[in-house]
């Protein structure tokens, strides 16, 4: 798997924009990697099509500041000034969100993530149908593989957030409620 995160980071790296570039040719570059109109078919890589505007808008900035690192990000938002932030969060949050993966969840699951859900209050912030809002990502349809990742990023403390509200919710999450929250919230319809 590192292998192809490796790849892909080269592949990206081929696209990242310079400065001088029109819009259009540095969104190629995002694109390359977060997939044709914003839905991404790359392991890890999210979605951002339907994304809240402020959340893309936040996570470009802390890409741009180095704050949240992930190179090939860091290298594509470096130089981005305020405006080029705003135009690719505006431009991702206009997108149809993707349609949820795969079969619906299996009912044993859901129960268990629902429950979870519920006792941690997920939906106060990401809405109750997890289609995000200001600073809070959309969740429901989201890559599978992807959700993992963030959130074990999130319970390691490898991933900052705008504010800390994240690193406390996760923190009594064990790694199997991980696992039945990514689960769900990927074909969350």
């Amino acid at each position: 798997m590192r292998g192809s995160i490796a790849a892909l980071a080269v592949t990206c790296a081929l696209f990242a924009p310079a400065l001088a570039q029109p819009f259009e040719e540095r969104l190629a570059a995002c694109l390359a990697c977060h997939g044709e109109k914003g839905i991404s078919e790359t392991s890890e890589v999210p979605s951002l099509a339907g994304m809240p505007e402020k959340f893309t808008l936040i996570q470009l900035y802390l890409f741009r500041e180095r704050m949240r690192k992930i190179a090939i990000m860091n290298d594509v938002a470096k130089g981005m000034t305020d405006d080029d932030l705003r135009k690719f969060s505006e431009y991702f949050a206009k997108l149809p969100p993707p349609a949820a993966s795969g079969d619906p969840p299996d009912p044993a699951i859901a129960a268990r993530a629902q429950s979870l859900i519920a006792k941690h209050w997920c939906a106060s912030c990401h809405n109750p149908d997890f289609s995000g809002r200001e600073q809070m990502p959309r969740l429901a349809a989201q890559r599978e593989d992807y959700l993992l990742k963030a959130m074990r990023d999130y319970k390691a403390g490898q991933r900052p957030g705008y504010d800390a509200t994240m690193d406390e919710v996760i923190r009594p999450i064990t790694d199997a409620d991980i696992v039945d929250l990514a689960h769900y919230l990927a074909r969350l319809r």
